[in-house]
Order: structure tokens, then C-alpha cells, then sequence
């Protein structure tokens, strides 16, 4: 069995605003790590230890540069994807011979209500995103392509409200909340020893179910992808790239028939959005 987890930080438990990370960096390090090592642990405590071939984790927060390496010497089979920007972003180098994908710390999506640190992407430049006039969040998106790729998505980890997003289109998940929205930059985290025993609990069920025995989450081409931007400056910007379709001031419009490159080009609009006009 190989397992990639995909790891964002909004949704650990234990944050509940970036000015955190920049003021107190080490801190929410240490939240992240001991909520992936409870995973980990839990996994290797697990009935199917022996079975596991590979624990891939991709540090998807940002710049990529947030788990430390030292994560891996927990076992020989941990192998840890760091660094940024990369291909396919949050889930880089994932494959169809992973049994499953878990997200572990991931986050509502831009403009939900009661949403600790909602965003989709980037917070400064996305105002809304569709796929096939589904509004979307990250957790969304990634589980799409991992659909793609044939994987299904069978552990999640966050907030309250992105469990809310997802059950409306993945039922057969095992969530594990780790706190409740109190405002955007304000959150209600659950006890450290509470969230570990959930997760311990989560792990093992999810263990249980083959690959076979998990929906996967696609959508069916043609594919039709629409970002809203924060200012028309910015889809200016994203306009740049060619088979874009500008619908009005802030809205761009991509259209293709494979996941794997509209899954591409989200990024491509978000980096372009940021750039500074020569």
C-alpha cells in the first residue's frame, strides 16, 4: 500500500492566522509536525503496517519549506517532498500506483462563512474559482486531480466548515476536525490530546478500506475552469496566457478536456495575476 498526503497548514491544529507564521514561525512548525507524527505513528501502529510500501508527503503550504526533514527518520519508507514553485503544486509526483491520497491541514474555500484563513490558492488575488460552474476549494480541486490520476482521496484534516464543503461532494471521506471558525483570523482549536485520538481513530478506519472500496471525484470533460479575480489588473494579468477567454473585468475563463492541464493552468493564472506589468 503507498499513501501520499498532501499538507497545507491553515487547517493544523493549533494556528489561526498567518501573521502566526511570520512572527512565530517555530511554533506552528511544531503544530505541524506533531499532527503529521500523530499520523505517521498511527499508521505504523496500525494492523497495516506491514502492507505499507511508501509514505509520500508533500509540504504544501506556501513555499514548500515548512516540515522539517527530520519527519522522515520516523521510517524508512517516509520520503518528504519540499521546495517551490514545482508541477502539479500541492500534489506533485503523485501517480496511479498510490492506493490513496490524504490531506491532511487543509482549509475552506475563499469567502466561506465562519472560514478560519479561507482562501482558495492565493487570498490576495483569487475572489472566487468554478470548475464546471462547481465552486471550488483547494481540497476540491486536488481531490479532482487525484481522481484524475486514479487515486482516491480517503482521510482529510481541518476546520469545521471546510468538513461542511467537502461532504457535499465526498461522503465516504474520514475527516478529522481540528478546530472551529470563530471569524477568518479567529478559531476555536480542539485539545491537542483530543485531535490525536480522533486521528488515531480516522487513521485506522481509513486503513481498512482497499482502493477499490473509495469513490473517486472527477469531473467529466468538457472542462470548463473560471477564475474570479480580487482586481481587474490582475486578469489583465492572467489574460496574458493564450486560450484564455476574459468574460468580464475581474473573470477569466480557461477551457480544455484534460484535468491534467487545467489542474496546470490554475497556477499559471495565479502566478501570472501576481506579476508586475513592465
Amino acid at each position: 500500500m503507498r499513501i501520499y498526503i498532501s499538507i497545507d497548514m491553515e487547517g493544523i491544529p493549533g494556528t489561526f492566522n498567518w501573521e502566526q507564521e511570520k512572527t512565530n514561525r517555530a511554533t506552528i512548525q511544531n503544530c505541524m509536525f506533531h499532527h503529521i507524527q500523530t499520523v505517521i505513528e498511527s499508521i505504523l501502529a496500525s494492523p497495516q503496517a506491514s502492507l505499507i510500501e511508501e509514505i509520500t508527503l508533500a509540504d504544501s503550504h506556501s513555499a514548500g519549506d515548512n516540515l522539517d526533514y527530520s519527519i522522515t527518520a520516523l521510517d524508512e519508507r517516509i520520503n518528504l517532498i519540499s521546495g517551490c514553485p514545482r508541477p502539479r503544486y500541492m500534489m506533485p509526483d503523485l501517480d496511479p500506483a498510490y492506493d490513496q491520497v490524504w490531506f491532511l491541514g487543509y482549509h475552506s474555500g475563499t469567502g466561506a462563512l465562519r472560514g478560519n484563513m479561507d482562501h482558495t490558492y492565493s487570498n490576495s488575488r483569487i475572489h472566487n474559482i468554478w470548475i464546471n460552474g462547481e465552486r471550488m476549494n483547494e481540497a476540491l480541486i486536488n481531490a479532482a486531480y487525484a481522481g484524475y490520476s486514479g487515486v482516491p482521496v480517503g482521510l482529510v484534516s481541518g476546520d469545521e466548515t471546510l468538513k461542511d464543503e467537502l461532504l457535499l461532494y465526498l461522503p465516504w471521506i474520514e475527516y478529522i476536525p481540528t478546530k472551529k471558525a470563530v471569524a477568518k483570523f479567529s478559531a476555536k482549536n480542539y485539545s491537542q490530546k483530543l485531535v490525536d485520538k480522533q486521528t488515531k481513530t480516522s487513521v485506522l478506519r481509513t486503513l481498512t478500506r482497499t482502493k477499490e472500496e473509495i469513490p473517486l471525484f472527477t469531473f467529466e470533460p468538457p472542462l470548463s475552469l473560471k477564475i474570479e479575480f480580487n482586481h481587474s489588473s490582475m486578469a489583465d494579468q492572467a489574460q496574458l496566457m493564450p486560450y484564455t477567454k476574459r468574460l468580464d473585468g475581474r473573470t477569466i475563463e480557461y477551457q480544455t478536456d484534460d484535468y491534467a492541464i487545467l489542474f496546470e493552468a490554475i497556477m499559471v493564472l495565479v502566478y501570472l495575476a501576481q506579476t508586475t506589468p513592465m
